[in-house]
Order: C-alpha cells, then structure tokens, then sequence
C-alpha cells in the first residue's frame, strides 16, 4: 500500500468476504492507485465501485483506436502489477459520434490481447446509452417497466372497489414515478422532443386515468388538474434544473 509517501508491506493471509463492511474501504483503496494512472489529455476513466468506464475521443476512428489500446495497456500492466485480471469477456466497446459523414464504423480495441466486443448500446449504472445519446431505449425501457407495473396495479383499483385514490398517489410517486425520473440528470434534455414525451406522459397518463376514475377520452392535462400531480415532462425539467 502506498499513501502519503508511504509505503506499507504485509502478507496477506486471509480475503474479505463480499458484503463485509471493510470491502468499500478496501475498494477504495485499491483502485485508487489504477485512478490516478498518467492518462492522456484526451482520456478520462469514470469508477464506480467496480465498474470501470473509459472514455477517449479523437478526431477519426484511427486516433481513438490508438488512443484507447494505449490506455488499456497502462490498465493491463497495472492489473498485473496489482495481481489483478480484468474480463475481456465481459468488457465492451462502443463508438460514440453524431457524425454524418461516412467512415469507419469498427473500432479495434485489445484488452488481454484479446479483440474486445462493439456493441451499440451500453448499460451503465442502470442507464442505457447509445452511440448517438438519444437515450431512446432508456425511456422506451423505463416506460415499459412502469407500464406493466400499473396494469399490475389496476386489476385491484376498480371503479367501485380496490384501491383508494390515496392509495394510487402513493403508489405513483413512491414507486412508479422514482422508476421514470432515474437519471434524469443525463438524459432530461430529451423530454424536449415530442416523441419522447409522449411516451412518458402516456405512463402517467394510465395511473392518472385510474386516479380519477376518468375516462380515456379525458386528455392528461385535465388528469394531472384532477389528480393534483404535475405533468411528468415538467418534473423532469425541474429535477434538471435543481441539480445544475
């Protein structure tokens, strides 16, 4: 262990069991030293916990192979270092751009001399990227998860039983709106365009139509006066906003 100018040297006898309260610290620890690696001025590596994302850019497809190959190859010499392996079966690439010139659209990354996988959608930390970042399937997805969860809950909220109008509300803004606005900090610009809140508004609107006891004629705008909630697209705009 290194810190502070120090170094310390000890046998190590025994591991740390997974969920034991000394794994963060001991995670921080270790990693600590792969973060402050000499990378490029064009590269930054992101760590939470265990999952490692590197970004580098360039100006072609060529300078962000070279760039990325030569900082997997300071990322493998320290792995080797620390007696440490990182998976190349489960590391991916993916190529990031909005360019709409025609070029090369492989990239050729090795890790462990081994020809990492390209793919066109990643997800981390709960959110689906794509090269583009329109984040089309992290709203479609989320969506979905929200819809099956509603019509889960709308078998028990019948017009003259079931589940109350109180009932619902905390349902919505304890479960299924926290599903909607999971990092919106990311992606809120989104909500932008029509398409994409219309689909988000349709989530809203079926809990909404429930709440009321409404029918499906009734448009959201009425629905949200009704239910005393604010329209999703302006909740993702406002949690956007108190976070810059």
């Amino acid at each position: 262990m290194e810190t502070n100018n120090i170094n310390l040297e000890r046998a190590v006898s025994k591991g740390c069991p997974q969920g034991s309260c000394l794994r963060p610290g001991m995670s921080n620890i270790y990693y600590n030293s792969l973060l402050k690696l000499k990378f490029t001025s064009s590269t930054k590596i992101i760590a939470f916990d265990d999952d490692l994302l590197l970004l580098t850019r360039g100006e072609a497809v060529s300078e962000i192979d070279s760039n990325a190959n030569l900082e997997s190859t300071k990322m493998s010499n320290w792995a080797r270092k620390n007696k440490f392996r990182f998976n190349e079966k489960k590391s991916k690439t993916m190529l990031m751009t909005r360019r709409k010139r025609k070029e090369r659209g492989e990239v050729e990354v090795y890790l462990n001399n081994k020809l990492l996988q390209q793919i066109q959608t990643m997800k981390y930390l709960g959110i689906r990227i794509d090269k583009k970042l329109t984040f089309r399937e992290h709203i479609t997805q989320a969506s979905e998860k929200c819809r099956k969860l509603i019509f889960t809950l709308v078998r028990s909220a019948k017009l003259n039983w079931g589940l109350s109008h109180k009932a619902l509300k905390t349902l919505y803004t304890g479960g299924i709106q926290p599903l909607i606005l999971y990092g919106t900090q990311v992606w809120a610009e989104r909500v932008e365009k029509a398409r994409y809140r219309k689909i988000l508004t349709g989530v809203q609107r079926l809990i909404n139509i429930k709440r009321a006891k409404a029918y499906r004629t009734v448009s959201i705008e009425t629905l949200c006066i009704m239910t005393g909630i604010k329209p999703i697209h302006i909740k993702i705009k406002k949690r956007r906003n108190s976070t810059k």
